[in-house]
């Protein structure tokens, strides 16, 4: 339920009613609608306000479905509304990175990616700075307030509208505001009477539901998707929308067809006729499953039916079919005697999982050096050389570069096409190979060039995150106080875990392994020890990702010299994944460590329990009891967090829907 805000004070011209803007905040969704006079009241509002807020001038002219798209955005509880429009006198410039604004205001005319659109919606943690940054643009623009207070050189707000004094003061607090940009619906800020009524007839003009349809595709996707899927998707998402389906019964439905490839991939091994048409098939049903899993995404920007528990699941729904699709893979490859397929599936499993967490976690890093001023080695040398060249590949929109660069990486949509491609034509030893060979190949890419790129930001990335958290420390160490230097600790313990796989796989003798897995735990642990420093040197967003290496070869490792199937060994990693998705999920939301965390014990937690199961001799009964334990561990938490947690949460009063305060609404 939220709350939106009109301020009256924001019109230039007295012939733009705040009424017409609070009316359509109401049709758009709004549970309640107030107009106030000023800043001033504003911050009194926000400083008491329990729920979400949205913000806007009388001098926002949009379409309802524009303003309700702002107010339903799932990309993060606050964000504010961005045009193309050239900004007239009074407006603040942005410059966004990644869908986010970074600055406001004060952006030099190379920087600006757009402008204000006037209308700001604010999460119930942001209130509070929200109302600071209120109560201080409405205290400088008091006439003659910079004159009295004797600050001669304090920039002159009077010519800046009272919303757009208000972005520029939220955002230098530092608060992450995600970009709504208007695309195919129609959106302006108008001056007066004349600008008006053409702005609305531009708005009369838009066909709603074919926008909406247009608008459910990502507005920048991969190749594979761009063309061989989103051609065709929308409809089907219309035509879900007209059934009665939500977008998580299409995740399912996903979920269903890639299973159902992966069922095929297998079999096709033990088949000694129709082995082609089972794979065929297969590739079919998981090219169907990928073409829902946009669909379901395409549903919920085009019903607006979000919600965090459809996100979260469509997020690992995604990395589970997949995996499973490995797993498929692999049953194939040994029935059909073509070689390692467990080994393989493996491999292919931990080296995705290893990417995505550098994914995140350089994620983290880009955003945090966005939000603040570069340093002078930024803009200069490789390393900022190359982020100006990728900067202008990706402002070039389907040109060739640009496609280059986005299906280089191996993204999802060409994952999910290398494998369906070539296990209908080859044979499933093909797939894996395939997707290993890509995959390793994108990995040295990204790394390449990510680490020269951070090594020009210096930025402290960890600074702002719970590390020992979403790099899952165990309970103990993560109370203990840091030492030693995280990433040169971390990478070698994951060297030390890769040397020790290449010794169990090469049959070295028993003793030798044992005394290996001591050296490798405790490294791991040395390694979770120094989670405790600051993380603060250029390439310490690494650090997550080879801990996870050093947990997954360890984990392979230890399996490999205990005797353990392989089966259970893909089993354990994958529910691993899911656990360490779930931590990443959380983190690039900014959420609280799940339920049960700590039960889990922590990689080095989990790693001592292996090392020990290992030098006792019972590995295989470690293992598979370790999987049973976390995957219910995880279970359980995913209950506590999606079912039972909701209900006990204390629920705010409730406000009439048809309540318009301050507000007198036509009809």
């Amino acid at each position: 339920m939220t709350l939106a805000v009109v301020i009256a004070g924001d019109a230039r011209d007295d012939r733009l009613p705040a009424e017409r803007i609070a009316g359509q905040w109401r049709q758009a969704g709004a549970a309640e609608v107030r107009v106030v006079a000023d800043l001033a009241e504003l911050a009194e509002l926000a400083a008491a306000a329990e729920r979400p807020l949205v913000v806007s001038g009388a001098d926002l002219v949009a379409h309802t479905a524009v303003l309700r798209h702002l107010l339903t955005a799932p990309m993060g509880p606050t964000g504010a509304l961005v045009l193309t429009d050239a900004p007239a006198a009074g407006q603040a410039v942005v410059r966004e990175e990644r869908g986010q604004v970074v600055r406001a205001g004060a952006v030099a005319d190379a920087e600006a990616t757009g402008v204000f659109g006037g209308a700001l919606k604010v999460g119930v943690a942001d209130l509070p700075a929200l109302a600071r940054a209120a109560a201080e643009a409405g205290h400088a623009h008091r006439p003659g307030h910079a004159q009295q207070a004797g600050q001669s050189n304090w920039p002159d707000p009077a010519g800046r509208e009272p919303v757009d004094e208000l972005l520029v003061r939220f955002a230098a607090a530092g608060a992450p505001i995600f970009a709504q940009r208007v695309r195919l619906l129609v959106a302006h800020r108008v001056t007066d009477a004349a600008q008006l009524a053409a702005a609305e007839a531009e708005v009369a003009a838009v066909d709603s539901d074919r926008a909406e349809l247009r608008l459910s595709v990502k507005e920048r996707d991969d190749l594979f998707t761009t063309y061989c899927v989103s051609t065709w998707s929308p409809q089907v998402a219309k035509l879900a929308a007209r059934i009665g389906l939500g977008p998580t019964a299409v995740t399912m439905i996903s979920v269903f067809f890639a299973v159902a490839a992966a069922g095929l991939f297998a079999v096709s091994g033990a088949l000694t006729s129709g082995a082609r048409l089972a794979l065929v098939a297969g590739g079919v049903l998981l090219y169907l499953g990928f073409v829902l899993d946009c669909v379901d995404g395409q549903l919920a920007r085009y019903t607006r039916n979000f919600s965090a528990w459809g996100g979260w699941l469509d997020t690992m729904a995604d990395r589970a079919k997949e995996y499973l699709v490995y797993a498929g893979l692999g049953i194939g490859v040994e029935l059909a005697g073509l070689g390692p397929g467990w080994a393989l599936a493996i491999a292919a499993m931990t080296l995705q999982t290893v990417r995505h967490m550098t994914d995140t976690w350089y994620g983290v890093l880009h955003d945090e050096a966005a939000r603040r001023p570069a340093p002078d080695a930024a803009t200069g040398g490789l390393g900022g050389r190359l982020s100006q060249a990728s900067n202008r590949v990706q402002a070039d929109t389907g040109s060739a570069m640009y496609w280059i660069k986005r299906t280089v990486v191996f993204p999802i949509g060409e994952r999910w096409a290398l494998i369906a491609v070539t296990a209908a034509l080859f044979n499933p030893l093909v797939s894996l190979v395939a997707v290993l060979a890509w995959g390793a190949l994108a990995f040295a890419y990204t790394m390449g060039l990510r680490t020269l790129r951070a090594r020009s930001m210096r930025v402290a990335v960890m600074s702002t995150v719970d590390a020992r958290l979403h790099r899952d420390d165990g309970p103990l160490l993560r109370r203990l106080p840091g030492f030693g230097a995280p990433l040169p600790v971390a990478v070698l313990a994951a060297l030390a875990a890769g040397g020790l796989l290449l010794s169990a796989l090469t049959g070295a003798g028993a003793t030798a392994v044992a005394v290996g897995s001591v050296l490798v735990l405790l490294l791991v642990l040395a390694a979770a020890a120094a989670g405790g420093r600051p993380h603060t040197g250029a390439l310490d967003w690494l650090v997550p990702a080879a801990l996870r290496a050093a947990e997954y070869l360890l984990v392979i490792a230890v399996g490999v010299a205990g005797d353990v199937p392989a089966p259970l060994i893909f089993a354990l990693l994958f529910v691993l994944a899911l656990r360490h998705y779930d931590l990443t999920a959380r983190l690039e939301k900014r959420q609280a460590a799940p339920p049960l965390h700590d039960a889990g014990l922590g990689g080095d937690g989990r790693a001592i329990l292996l090392v020990a199961a290992l030098l006792a001799g019972i590995t295989t009964y470690a293992v598979a009891t370790l999987s049973v334990y976390l995957l219910s561990l995880f279970v359980v938490s995913v209950i506590l967090t999606w079912a039972v947690s909701p209900r006990r949460a204390p629920r705010p009063q409730a406000a009439a829907a048809d309540s318009v305060k301050g507000v007198q609404t036509p009809g």
